[in-house]
């Protein structure tokens, strides 16, 4: 099984905002459509075709998608269930020292980065060192959708969230369990999987502009993004089945975010230059994809996550 499927899939029509994905998620919500197996249960690459295929329809969708499904997954490894029918995200972010606390069973503080921010029922939010799960039409839920400014993933509805005393609906596993727990680094992977899903869809669009009408420059430069493509698909492939053989990927893991994010950056960087000026300024559709796939992959911390990844290589003595 490849994790990017050979037919591209419709994407998502436009005009895309936070409302008409909403309307798309809780479309997809009670067709099953996400209910994606739980990380390292023996259907890995299951799940990160899932992912890659909602980001090459749409990075944003992909991106809420991707943050339900994975709360999903957490609240499974902890021996949780999900409230029915409830769209969930997980907002654990702890940019520039904020980041929320837990003071007897009750949630106060800053948190960035928060998808779905007006339109989700529920998210997990990382207090401290303790993960909570929050009902997010409590009073004291203050949403601050104007933090974020940029173009690129707009239509993800993230901001900032500011918890004042709000009650918790339950902790989720112990103190430290979070990001001690397995789901952890194969979370992060299957982010990885929506990137490479939302960089298929830019090359996507680039082939659509090219029909009847490519010369061997560009052509050149086409090749070169169908061989990264496919290198990430097939790491991302191999540390699927290592894991599920109950393997230990090592840093394979980190090594599959840093090739996602490497392929990226050169999609973004060479589809806008074998397709000249035109769509990037007259077609919205494929503007907005290089845009959100540029602010998406950020989500790497770059040479910070590489500098650990060497680390790790320097340990095993091998390359």
């Amino acid at each position: 099984m490849t994790l990017l499927e050979d037919a591209p899939p419709k994407p998502l029509p436009l005009p895309r905002t936070p409302e008409t994905l909403d309307e798309e998620l809780r479309r997809m919500l009670p067709n099953g459509a996400l209910d994606l197996p739980v990380p390292g249960r023996g259907a890995l690459r299951q799940r990160w075709r899932a992912l890659a295929g909602f980001g090459r329809r749409d990075l944003a969708l992909g991106r809420l998608a991707e943050g339900h499904t994975d709360a999903i997954a957490i609240l499974a490894e902890a021996g949780l269930a999900a409230e029915p029918l409830a769209l969930y995200g997980v907002w654990a972010s702890k940019s520039g020292g904020t980041g929320s606390e837990l003071h007897n069973g009750r949630l106060s503080g800053v948190t960035r980065f928060c998808s779905g921010l007006t339109t989700l029922d529920r998210a997990l939010v990382a207090a401290g060192d303790q993960l909570v799960e929050v009902d997010l039409s409590a009073r004291g839920v203050r949403r601050h959708p104007g933090a974020w400014q940029s173009l690129g993933m707009d239509a993800s509805d993230s901001g900032d969230v500011v918890f004042e005393d709000v009650p918790v609906l339950r902790e989720v596993g112990p103190p430290g369990w979070y990001v001690a727990r397995r789901g952890f680094v194969l979370g992060g992977t299957g982010v990885a999987a929506v990137w490479l899903g939302g960089a298929a869809g830019v090359v996507d669009s680039v082939c659509v502009s090219l029909r009847g009408k490519a010369d061997e420059h560009q052509l050149a430069h086409l090749g070169a993004l169908h061989v990264a493509l496919r290198g990430s698909e097939e790491l991302l492939t191999a540390t699927a089945s290592a894991i599920e053989r109950a393997a230990d990927p090592g840093s394979q893991n980190d090594t599959c975010r840093a090739s996602v994010e490497r392929t990226a950056r050169e999609v973004v960087d060479l589809a806008p230059r074998i397709t000249g000026p035109g769509p990037l300024c007259r077609d919205r559709r494929f503007a907005q994809q290089v845009a959100d796939l540029q602010v998406f992959i950020r989500q790497h911390h770059g040479e910070r996550d590489l500098a650990a990844l060497g680390r790790a290589v320097l340990a095993e003595g091998r390359a």
